[in-house]
């Protein structure tokens, strides 16, 4: 990539390497010593394409513990003779007692809650667990850090018995055993 310094003009060649997957990049002019931060222009074939969500990934209304679209409503339902368990597997909250869903829909976030986890990179109300029967579904509420599953960054996910994700610096498992 090529950059040129804001205050001298002098150009320079950036290692594009280097750069990665970074927006922006800061360097340091070799004639002025004037420090710079140049925009990196999107690269055409790291450019994904995004379908239409599937229904149970769109919000449709306020998300979180007060969510007025009873489970009911929604066709959520615990599965008859499964236990779903949530545990903290790596992360600031490590330690803390695994969480059983007592109920078909579950919001993870840092305050105000079903599970709350204190970890900083967790947004309030930050995803929910979702269960109808033998399905059981990972949505993003919008956090402003994501939930990544299988190392990427997904609005929602079907998991599965001993499935992993990580929300902030928190990796969590979900466990579905017979009662």
């Amino acid at each position: 990539m090529q950059a040129v310094c804001s205050r001298c003009g002098t150009r320079h060649a950036l290692n594009d390497e280097q750069i990665g997957e970074h927006a922006r990049v800061r360097y340091r002019c070799s004639r002025c010593g004037h420090t710079n931060v140049a925009e990196v222009p999107r690269r055409p074939h790291r450019t994904q394409a995004i379908s239409p969500l599937p229904s149970f990934a769109r919000g449709d209304g306020p998300a979180g513990p007060g969510d007025p679209f009873s489970s009911e409503q929604r066709g959520l339902a615990l599965p008859a003779g499964k236990a779903i368990t949530l545990t903290v597997i790596a992360g600031p909250a490590k330690g803390q007692p695994p969480y059983r869903l007592s109920k078909p829909r579950v919001v993870l976030g840092r305050a105000g809650a079903d599970v709350e986890i204190d970890d900083p990179g967790i947004s309030r109300w930050h995803c929910a667990i979702e269960v109808k029967d033998d399905v059981v579904r990972l949505r993003d509420l919008d956090s402003t850090n994501g939930t990544y599953f299988e190392e990427e960054r997904v609005r929602a996910a079907e998991l599965r018995h001993l499935a992993e994700f990580r929300i902030g610096s928190t990796l969590l498992r979900l466990s579905i055993t017979s009662r």
